[in-house]
């Protein structure tokens, strides 16, 4: 469509006015935006950064686990990569303030000066060429009027010479017109091409740092899930401890404890010499004036002694476990010497006499503070009648139960206030679909760990009954 130089011209006039009115107020406003967008990009990153600390620091901690280990590196090795990631996000961003918002900012405030002193030239210039061939319009139409009377062939050389002017007017007038147009579309072009290419080059740098945080996320991703993936998977090493827990040999005491109580005693050979009576021993006791055994057997007989004498009856290899044995305590100390069928002790000790009949003034049993065993004199010992030792001795069988007594007071609390009801899982693969509701154990033929507990615990305290 052709336009009239006066349409151009309001054209020229309008492309000034919008840089002038809508481009810089806008840049403006997009630098002000622009700051505050990095700002808030920067309160992102410094917010991510803090976050992800806490992850490591989690991390660490989760190292220490014999079963976690693995998974606290995973969360280390998460929280470095985002690190790294908000590392490039932050040098992206300050490329972005740099070359962009503090060149726009530069950009509008020289502009507005440039585009002012631009306009009022082409509207001054534009004013003169107007002015000047308007007068020459103007001188023309007088030399026609005077032309009209006598002598107008004198006046047709001068006409012919405003007419060529006037010409050269119009044509200077067309040209400057249109490069002031041309002149007033390029500034405005040029000033969005600046603004698109500035935003292009931040597109680019945006383009290189999702680039990168793909590249250093997605290449350990699969690694990381995979060592989380299995909840139930633990090390070998923590495998192997819970295993050798699950099934616990028997101690070496349990094992000699237990020897003691079933196998039949069979001592070394006695000494073959008497043994000699201390003349001291009677001023212990000055009423017994027979052996030991005769001693314990009175004992038995009054009840004096209570459970720290057995009855002579008994069979050696009756199978009764070491506090139902007789026991003395030493009011001499002895030493065995080179002879290893011989015991020594201190003043104090307490023996477990393994054997009930003295031979020659020598007795057999064993030293509870060494559990050694061997041969002794009657006379460096008495019967065992302190308060301590009877009450060890009267308590029942069960005390030596594989329930302890917290355990025991547990049961019987979960009797009185029936079954504990517990909450629904945390953590767990599948989150519920109805309302939270506790879980009861549902009745089952088969009965549970904690019946089968109490079941043996009363059952080990019948039998301790039945043997008493």
């Amino acid at each position: 469509m052709s336009r009239t130089p006066g349409d151009v011209s309001k054209l020229t006039e309008s492309t000034y006015k919008n840089v002038m009115e809508q481009f810089n107020p806008g840049l403006r406003n997009l630098v002000i935006l622009g700051k505050n967008y990095e700002k808030s990009v920067t309160a992102m990153i410094l917010s991510g950064k803090a976050y992800f600390d806490a992850v490591s620091k989690i991390g660490e901690n989760a190292i220490v686990s014999p079963v976690s280990r693995e998974l606290g590196v995973v969360l280390m090795e998460i929280a470095e990569a985002h690190r790294k990631v908000y590392y490039e996000l932050e040098e992206n961003f300050k490329r972005f303030q740099r070359e962009i918002i503090t060149e726009l900012e530069k950009k509008t405030e020289m502009d507005v000066k440039y585009m002012n002193a631009t306009f009022k030239r082409y509207q001054s210039e534009h004013k003169m060429k107007q002015d000047s061939l308007d007068r020459s319009q103007l001188d023309l139409k007088k030399l026609r009027r005077k032309s009209q009377g006598k002598n107008s062939s004198k006046y047709e050389i001068r006409e012919n010479e405003y007419l060529e002017t006037i010409s050269c007017r119009q044509m200077d007038m067309q040209k400057f017109i249109a490069d002031g147009c041309k002149e007033a579309l390029l500034e405005e072009k040029r000033r969005f091409c600046f603004l698109a290419d500035k935003h292009c080059m931040f597109s680019y740098q945006t383009s290189n740092f999702h680039e990168k945080a793909k590249e250093v996320l997605s290449l350990r991703l699969p690694g990381w899930q995979e060592k989380c993936s299995d909840v139930s998977q633990v090390p070998d090493t923590v495998a192997t401890m819970i295993e050798k827990l699950s099934t616990p040999e028997q101690s070496p005491q349990v094992q000699h404890y237990n020897r003691n109580n079933v196998g039949s005693v069979v001592p070394p050979p006695a000494p073959p010499l008497k043994a000699q009576t201390s003349p001291l021993a009677n001023m212990f006791n000055p009423e017994i004036r027979s052996p030991l055994s005769s001693s314990l057997d009175r004992n038995s007989d009054q009840g004096s002694l209570g459970e720290c004498s057995l009855s002579r009856s008994t069979s050696q290899s009756s199978g009764l476990n070491m506090s139902r044995r007789s026991r003395v305590r030493t009011i001499f100390p002895h030493t065995a010497g080179n002879n290893s069928t011989l015991l020594s002790f201190d003043h104090g000790d307490i023996i477990t006499l393994l054997l009930q009949e003295e031979k020659d003034g020598w007795l057999y049993g064993e030293l509870e503070r060494t559990q050694q065993r061997g041969w002794f004199p009657s006379s460096y010992c008495r019967p065992c009648s302190d308060a301590t030792s009877n009450s060890n001795l009267s308590t029942p069988v069960r005390s030596l139960s594989a329930v302890s007594l917290p355990e025991q007071q547990e049961l019987e609390q979960e009797d009185e206030d029936g079954p504990v009801l517990l909450p629904p899982p945390d953590y767990s693969d599948h989150s519920p679909s109805g309302p939270a509701v506790h879980c009861a154990p549902s009745p089952s033929p088969s009965p549970s760990p904690q019946n089968t507990r109490r079941e043996s615990l009363r059952h080990g305290e019948a039998e301790a009954d039945r043997h008493q």
